[in-house]
């Protein structure tokens, strides 16, 4: 089993964290033997509940080798945030998840969406949210600060930052509405899109079939449009008073590296999920 961490988390004494990869677990259906840690459709609930199981005791997740609740939500691409009190709250609904209490883990899954996480050293405070594009857009990691701030008096100069595995600059092709949205919302859109020229051999050695009644520099050049979804968010962060050096983006292309990661864009959907932990050690 392979799990991620950010060096300056690593350096919290009472923090457990981690993003899981998708080596090590009891799951076949995805090719070899992964760890899938999402309740999918071609998964058993058995193999899910295993893998979970293998990832919290080697995070360390544990009291007396009795391992720590582990909270997680129906996530839907929103901007709900949810402060835990309790290990076994009701069922929740939503992407965003922050908590005092030690003793629990916290967990967002994804396979090319971000995890992000946000730390309170001075408060101790854990935070982790499921940031895809509509998270980002809607501020998800900025409301989880102002709910932090809040709810435990949080300052954003004591704040850790770590930004996880996900789909990267290189392979996010996005359409031109989601700039627009972007750009409705953000001072800083221009510089999250980048424009990549994808060659089509096909185009280049049969040009003719190609041809249209379009004034020249009017076609179709192969031009797509990519999003930095991994830079949004750090800006987002940078934007509302988090320090630039304690912002970690482990910058992991889930598209790109299929046999360690799970992609849900560049398989097609059909994937596993991988999971973000995060969770405070009682300390005396």
């Amino acid at each position: 089993m392979h799990i991620l961490q950010a060096p300056a988390l690593k350096g919290i004494p009472w923090l457990v964290h981690g993003f899981s990869t998708r080596l090590g677990g009891s799951t076949g259906c995805y090719g070899g033997k992964s760890l899938n840690l999402g309740f999918t459709k071609d998964d058993s609930r058995d193999n899910v509940e295993k893998n979970r199981r293998r990832f919290l005791r080697t995070l360390g997740a544990t009291d007396d080798k009795q391992l720590w609740p582990l909270v997680s939500l129906r996530q839907v691409h929103s901007d709900i945030i949810h402060v835990v009190q309790s290990s076994s709250p009701d069922p929740l609904v939503g992407d965003g998840l922050i908590t005092n209490r030690p003793g629990i883990a916290l967990a967002v899954l994804a396979a090319d969406c971000l995890p992000v996480m946000l730390i309170d050293r001075k408060n101790k405070v854990a935070g982790v949210f499921h940031a895809g594009w509509r998270g980002t857009v809607k501020r998800i990691a900025a409301k989880g600060l102002g709910i932090m701030q809040h709810k435990y008096g949080s300052d954003a100069q004591n704040i850790y930052a770590a930004i996880g595995p996900g789909i990267g600059k290189c392979c996010y092709e996005v359409g031109s509405e989601l700039k627009s949205e972007f750009e409705s919302q953000f001072d800083y859109a221009d510089e999250l899109f980048h424009e990549v020229f994808e060659s089509d051999p096909i185009r280049e050695k049969y040009p003719m079939l190609f041809m249209n009644a379009r004034a020249p520099g009017h076609g179709d050049t192969g031009t797509k449009l990519h999003l930095d979804l991994m830079e949004a968010n750090r800006q987002q962060l940078l934007s509302v008073g988090v320090p630039d050096t304690q912002i970690a983006v482990l910058g992991h292309c889930t598209a790109c590296h299929t046999r360690r990661f799970f992609s849900h864009r560049a398989e097609k959907g059909k994937t596993g999920r991988m999971m973000a932990v995060v969770g405070i050690r009682a300390i005396t």
